[in-house]
């Protein structure tokens, strides 16, 4: 009697930014339509996978933290993504690491894998769906248009872990939006290091989606995706000039009224030091002109306290900026002197309390803000994809909600809707982060 032949297990572990899980899922698909099995535990899997962050001092710790942990559980460990490009840090600390990879490395990888725990078969389409293996519940994704970065901004490593801007071809990312739209996902989230720079490092060529010239440039995309019936929200785009033809589209209705905008900070002086892409722009009148065209525009964006040089002047313009521009989600972070960024060389370093406790006042600020922004929603009926449902009711996201980073819509008497589906709803109150609302009855 012949015996079943055992089917290897891969382990996986996903750490870092939406780049890195597009990154992660991109391994998994590979994995997957290989034959291997993607083990759920470490007792389960032939070896383990670890995705790893660099790009600050904690996610480093954190990224040493999970491989140690997945050598004390499984002992057999190949590690990809950002810390992979410091190989010298990583095997300081785990020497016995079977092999360590960089970032957007997936045939690396792979290659890695096969050497250490051979592919059963060769490779069946059948085997996987369309939109490949996802690691985001299945009525949402993030949508990877380009890698690296042409930026050499002075706090940032992340060019010389993924290095200058890659755009990939329009028909390729439409394809990919498509099959996911296929397999019922509802949002898409366009990521990238720079979305407003898409296309530039191939000067906007022309590409072809639907039997149509398109080009590759953000708005063309926008306008594109746009075309799906779904939610199309937009990550990490700087305020160029070309950003302001993408509101009206909002206005629309077209593609979500949301931009995840990361200024930075406000000072001119400041921003120079960190050599800011746009940094000469007027970012405030930019903002307004913005919110004139398509009043329900959601901004967020993140801020850094503390850089280099950052005086007590520099800190309340910032404070200034944030009570004008009235941005709805901001999320602050003390700076962090990153191994190998350029920001390290820099007179003026603020001590590390000053840094926290700037942080933490920008935060206070911006709860009042974010609460009055949220307050003016009382009252009104907006439309929500929901997340969860439980006995207690749903909790969902509104269009000024981006999954994980954002606050959540909760609805107790939405105990009847399903996960995954659109609904209406009067918001009803707030707090500092979340509104609450009751489901519209037809």
């Amino acid at each position: 009697m012949s015996r079943k032949k055992t089917v290897p297990k891969v382990g996986f572990v996903s750490l870092g930014c939406p780049k890195a899980l597009v990154d992660s899922e991109q391994i998994l698909t590979r994995l997957r339509a290989e034959g291997y099995d993607i083990a759920p535990d470490y007792e389960g899997a032939d070896l383990v996978v670890v995705n790893t962050c660099g790009f600050i001092d904690a996610a480093v710790a954190e990224s040493l933290d999970a491989i140690g942990e997945a050598l004390d559980e499984n002992g057999r460990v190949i590690v990809t993504g950002c810390l992979g490009a410091k190989e010298d840090v990583v095997l300081a600390a785990h020497p016995q690491v079977l092999a360590v990879t960089g970032p957007h490395a997936t045939e690396q990888v792979m290659q890695e894998v096969h050497r250490h725990l051979p592919k059963p078969h060769d490779p069946f389409v059948d085997l996987v769906p369309p939109q490949g293996i996802k690691l985001t519940p299945r009525h949402y994704a993030y949508l990877k248009i380009s890698e690296g970065c042409n930026h050499r901004c002075t706090f940032c490593i992340i060019p010389s872990l993924r290095g200058d801007l890659v755009s990939r071809p329009i028909s390729d990312v439409m394809r990919e939006a498509e099959n996911l739209v296929a397999a019922g996902v509802r949002e898409l989230l366009v990521v990238s290091q720079d979305t407003s720079a898409y296309g530039v490092d191939v000067k906007y060529r022309t590409g072809f989606w639907g039997g149509k010239p398109v080009k590759t440039r953000l708005l063309e995309l926008a306008k594109a995706l746009g075309e799906l019936g779904i939610w199309v929200r937009l990550h990490y785009v700087y305020p160029y000039p070309s950003v302001d033809d993408l509101i009206p589209f909002m206005a629309e209705g077209k593609i979500l009224p949301y931009l995840d905008v990361p200024f930075q900070h406000a000072s001119p002086r400041i921003l120079k030091l960190m050599k800011r892409p746009a940094s000469a722009e007027n970012v405030l009148a930019r903002v307004r002109a913005w919110r004139a065209v398509c009043p329900e525009l959601t901004i967020r964006s993140t801020f850094i306290t503390g850089f280099p040089g950052e005086t007590d002047e520099d800190f309340e313009l910032l404070l200034l900026f944030l009570e004008e521009a009235q941005l709805d989600r901001v999320g602050a972070f003390a700076y962090s002197p990153v191994d190998g960024a350029e920001a390290n060389k820099l007179p003026g370093a603020v001590p590390e309390a000053l840094r926290e406790e700037r942080r933490q006042r920008l935060m206070e600020l911006q709860e009042d803000i974010s609460t009055q922004r949220l307050e003016r929603r009382i009252g009104r009926e907006i439309e929500v994809l929901v997340e969860e449902v439980d006995e207690e009711g749903a909790v969902a996201r509104s269009e000024a909600d981006a999954p994980e980073i954002d606050g959540l819509v909760h609805i107790p008497n939405g105990g009847h809707l399903e996960v995954g589906e659109f609904a209406r709803v009067i918001v009803t109150d707030c707090d500092v982060h979340d509104l609450y609302a009751e489901v519209v009855e037809s």
